[in-house]
């Protein structure tokens, strides 16, 4: 049986270019801004702070780590806070926290006490969560703080969105898929961005693989080579 080379959790650069904006240009148009060299000269002091949430897809995970990437950023992600990753450093223009509503209890502290010094300091500091501030389960002094500057909800692509954006990224890479390829995959297969990417790639490696163009029963095929090497594990 042939074995998928589909990789969903693979590290791949993620740039604020390769985000699909969708109704998400205010947010992203703010952040641009926020992690410009001039940020400390021109943003006021509560728009230093931005927590973004959404349902898991929306993207934030996208976001914080394009952000990552600007210079002088720390990004301290999911259940893999450790040592002093949250100690304030002067080299470090911007500090991103995702997915802080998995926070410990010892790290709500260690994360209450970053928003203070860099309130105090200076810098920047991106946050996100699945839920808004005011319905996260952590300290209360740790909700009013992320309070204290911009909220955004990253609104997740509609259908006819996600097949916009994967006709181009099809098009960029010279894919020629005939109708109703990107319809199905995207009603029976998981429906984030990073997934439907992934797919993508892996069509275009079984058509060559298998010398048939991209059609909805290669897709199926396709599709049903994943079912069982999902059941086979």
């Amino acid at each position: 049986m042939r074995q998928l080379t589909l990789d969903i959790t693979a590290e791949k650069p993620q740039t604020l270019d390769t985000f699909v904006v969708g109704q998400n240009q205010e947010a992203l148009q703010f952040l641009q801004r926020l992690i410009a060299p001039s940020t400390t000269s021109i943003t006021a002091p509560g728009d230093r702070f931005v927590y973004l949430w959404g349902e898991a897809g929306s993207g934030k995970s996208h976001v914080l780590h394009a952000l990552a990437s600007s210079a002088g950023a720390r990004l301290i992600r999911g259940n893999q806070y450790n040592g002093d990753v949250f100690n304030f450093s002067l080299k470090v223009s911007g500090y991103l926290i995702d997915d802080c509503d998995k926070l410990s209890a010892t790290d709500q502290i260690e994360a209450f006490s970053l928003f203070n010094q860099i309130r105090e300091h200076g810098g920047w500091l991106v946050t996100s969560g699945e839920l808004p501030p005011s319905e996260l389960s952590v300290r209360e002094d740790l909700r009013t703080r992320l309070c204290w500057g911009l909220i955004y909800q990253l609104q997740g692509l509609s259908d006819e969105e996600k097949i916009a954006a994967l006709t181009h990224a099809a098009q960029v890479r010279g894919l020629h898929l005939s109708g109703g390829v990107l319809p199905y995959l995207i009603t029976h297969f998981r429906r984030d961005m990073r997934s439907l990417s992934a797919m993508l790639d892996e069509l275009d490696r079984y058509s060559l693989e298998t010398q048939r163009p991209i059609t909805l029963p290669l897709l199926r095929s396709l599709l049903q080579l994943e079912s069982e090497d999902n059941k086979s594990l």
